[in-house]
Parts: C-alpha cells; sequence; structure tokens
C-alpha cells in the first residue's frame, strides 16, 4: 500500500536522487513476484520511500501469443538512491532477469516503435509528447510479449536523459493510465520536466480512458498508444 506521499518528501543531500518506477506483470504468481522485485529493488537500488497499491489491468495492444493474455497487476514506486539513472537501469535489468524476464527485444520493448524510437528526440524537442516531428519516423506494428516481471523507470528527479539505451521520461506514460493511476498516489504533484504538467493534470487529461481499476475487479479494454503497446 502506498505510504507518504512523495510530494511532501524532505529534500536530501545532492548526491541523493530519486527514481519513480512502475512494476508489474502478468505470469506466474503476480503478486509473489511484485513483492520479490520491490525486495530486490530495496537491497540493489535504494530506499523504497513511497508505493502505491496494486492494480489489476487488462492487457494493452498486440500480443505475439495465440493463447489467452492474462490481466497485469501494476505497482508505483518512488526510490531514493545515490545511483545514476543508467546503474539504475543496469540493476532493474539484472532483477527482472533474475526473475525470470527474457526480454525479447531493447530495454524499451514494449513501447510502440513511434515512442520506442522517436523518443530520444523527444526527450530534448518535446517531440512524441503532442508535437509533430519535423522528419517523422514511420510507424510499423509491434508485437508484444507476456513476462513475469517488468520494471520501467518513468522519472529520474527531474532528469531528462536522451540515450540509445534509455529514455527518461518515459516517453508514453503520459497516455497510460495504467502508470499515471498508481503515479497519482504517490507523487500527484511532480511536474513533468517536458510537458510542464503534473502526474495529476496529466492523469485527469485521460478522464475519459482511465481505464486502470482496483485488482480483483473486472478490467475495462485499453485504448492504443501509437500503434503499439
Amino acid at each position: 500500500m502506498r505510504s507518504d506521499d512523495a510530494s511532501r518528501l524532505p529534500k536530501h543531500h545532492s548526491t541523493m536522487h530519486h527514481v519513480a518506477l512502475l512494476i508489474g506483470g502478468n505470469q506466474g504468481d503476480r503478486r509473489r513476484l511484485i513483492g520479490q522485485a520491490t525486495e530486490q529493488i530495496r537491497h540493489r537500488i535504494g530506499s523504497v520511500v513511497a508505493s502505491s497499491s496494486i492494480l489489476e489491468t487488462a492487457p494493452w495492444g498486440e500480443f505475439d501469443e495465440r493463447t489467452e493474455v492474462l490481466n497485469f497487476l501494476n505497482q508505483a514506486l518512488w526510490v531514493e538512491t545515490s545511483m545514476s539513472a543508467h546503474e539504475v537501469l543496469r540493476e532493474a535489468l539484472a532483477i527482472e532477469a533474475g526473475l525470470g524476464r527474457v526480454r525479447q527485444g531493447s530495454p524499451h520493448e514494449g513501447d510502440s516503435p513511434a515512442d520506442a524510437d522517436g523518443a530520444h528526440a523527444s526527450a530534448r524537442t518535446g517531440q512524441g509528447y503532442g508535437q509533430p516531428a519535423a522528419s517523422p519516423l514511420p510507424l510499423q506494428p509491434r508485437l508484444y510479449h507476456s513476462r513475469p516481471i517488468d520494471i520501467d523507470l518513468i522519472f529520474f528527479d527531474h532528469a531528462v536523459i536522451d540515450t540509445p539505451d534509455l529514455v527518461i521520461p518515459h516517453p508514453c506514460m503520459h497516455r497510460r493510465s495504467f502508470v499515471l493511476v498508481p503515479l497519482s498516489e504517490i507523487m500527484p504533484e511532480y511536474v513533468h520536466p517536458v510537458l510542464g504538467k503534473s502526474v495529476r493534470d496529466m492523469l485527469n487529461a485521460l478522464s475519459g480512458e482511465a481505464l486502470d481499476i482496483p485488482a480483483n475487479t473486472h478490467p475495462s479494454p485499453r485504448t492504443h498508444c501509437g500503434d503499439g503497446k
């Protein structure tokens, strides 16, 4: 369950950072895996100073599977760490692998090509956050995969990071209620460093599409983010 609202957290020494993570999955014992991932995050990355409730959501996008795709459980964490963003990414990928995750692509697997490929420019210019790109990349359908655990870096302090293996803020988070709903529980006043809008405002902008619901209730269908997930 949630702890203190991250928007009221005290300031810390400049060598410490805060990272917003979204963890979840739709394979195996989902709650146990989220618990194990959280413990590994505490051990390998830093202190979990705020956590949202766990939400159950319907799968979103086209999955490369012929059997029924199970619902996802998702939880947001606000973590204090002395690591850099890339060090957090490295540890997150190691935690995923240790819990049985086999990635089919890049660390941004699960994002649509419009967001994953176009995000590197958008991090600095705002392209991909509602502004048209000067030379848009062609959109191609992308298939997604069920996974026992997924750890996504959503925010890192108020940084804007643009590298081949890491884009922060997460380039599609502002269109995803399953990200914004749990984030709004723990950091509603946090302002997106590119869009200039708070988590609460971004969620309100999806008022007709806020499709996340508490666990153990019937999920609603999702809308699309770009041409993929």
